[in-house]
């Protein structure tokens, strides 16, 4: 039985960090663990040109404790008005490594998204042109598309016909929850990647709704039936390639998360290593865990992977807190309703 792992220190494809005092809370729980992170850009006001993203880098280095080292890596949110030369300035400056596709009102702070794709085609054919990922929000928002399916009628809809129009383009299907987005990646080989969120490796439905609502296991794109976990689970701990970890980690203060109308978002930058060994283990895939938090993610977007190393130890169970302390007020650390046994060192 393995009790110690040691593995390339991951990375995280998909971030909530916030801003301002939020940002200074939960900075240090990716850093902890994470080498880089891609940045979401859905602040209020969004990150949509190429000098905002630079000021949000410098507030994300300035917040960065003194005895810890991490790398965000920027992103721009694209709207209607996004200009594809600032875009290609942006990544020809090595600021910018993707940009951000939210369709208008998908999910926080997405009101300014895409509601015309037609009017975005230009920063599409530019970012084909020179090679910068989209990362997209694969659901539609029709208000008449049930919500368990807003996903899967996004690829039919959105996703298929931006990749047929747009040869070339490099796309990341963000925090895909079903096996329809698990499928599409497999049956595409070149210039198709998909992160995997840890909490929807874990919850389905049935976790935010039986025997009373748990606002803290609501997220979007909401967990689906409990086949799809099974599909996300298999992807994740597979060891292909196009299958790679975005935690999606997403802070929101408990006041915000239990009232009537409550915010979308598990925040597990905490845990998340140990959740992971703990899954991948129950799947006979620790072998495999570094290729989904330490390889595959890199090689998609063309970085070098990390020198450095961490290692993981199995032993007693593992006590984390139950929230983080913000100036904005607490934040509920996700919790997997099971034991922890696994732990960085």
């Amino acid at each position: 039985m393995t009790h110690s792992l040691t593995i390339r220190r991951p990375d995280d494809w998909h971030l909530h960090l916030r801003d301002g005092a939020m940002l200074q809370a939960v900075l240090p729980e990716t850093a902890r663990h994470f080498a880089r992170a891609i940045i979401m850009p859905n602040l209020v006001p969004p990150v949509v040109t190429g000098n905002q993203a630079a000021a949000y880098r410098d507030r994300i280095l300035a917040a960065l404790p003194d005895d810890m080292t991490f790398e965000p890596l920027m992103t721009l949110y694209l709207t209607e008005d996004t200009d594809p030369a600032d875009v290609a300035a942006a990544h020809a400056s090595g600021l910018v490594k993707a940009v951000k596709l939210y369709p208008a009102g998908a999910t926080t702070n997405s009101s300014s998204g895409v509601h015309n794709f037609d009017k975005v085609r230009a920063v599409l054919e530019k970012m084909a042109e020179i090679g910068l990922p989209l990362c997209v929000h694969g659901e539609v928002t029709d208000a008449n598309i049930d919500i368990f399916d807003r996903e899967a009628v996004f690829i039919d809809r959105v996703l298929d016909p931006i990749r047929k129009t747009t040869p070339g383009l490099r796309v990341v299907m963000e925090h895909i929850t079903t096996s329809n987005g698990v499928d599409y990646v497999k049956s595409h080989d070149k210039d198709l990647g998909a992160t995997v969120t840890t909490h929807h490796l874990i919850i389905n439905r049935n976790h935010i709704l039986v025997g009373g609502i748990k606002p803290h296991y609501y997220c979007l794109p909401v967990a689906k039936r409990e086949e799809h976990r099974l599909a996300l689970l298999t992807a994740a701990t597979s060891g292909d390639a196009r299958f790679f970890l975005g935690t999606d980690s997403a802070p929101h203060t408990d006041a915000n998360k239990e009232m009537a109308c409550g915010c979308a978002g598990c925040f597990t930058a905490t845990n998340t290593m140990s959740l992971l060994a703990e899954m991948f283990e129950r799947a006979e895939a620790l072998d495999r865990l570094e290729a989904f938090t330490s390889l595959n993610g890199p090689a998609f977007y063309r970085l070098p992977v990390n020198e450095e190393t961490i290692t993981l130890t199995k032993g007693d169970e593992v006590v984390y807190p139950t929230k983080i302390e913000s100036g904005d007020g607490p934040v509920t650390v996700f919790d997997p309703g099971f034991p922890l046994h696994w732990r960085v060192a």
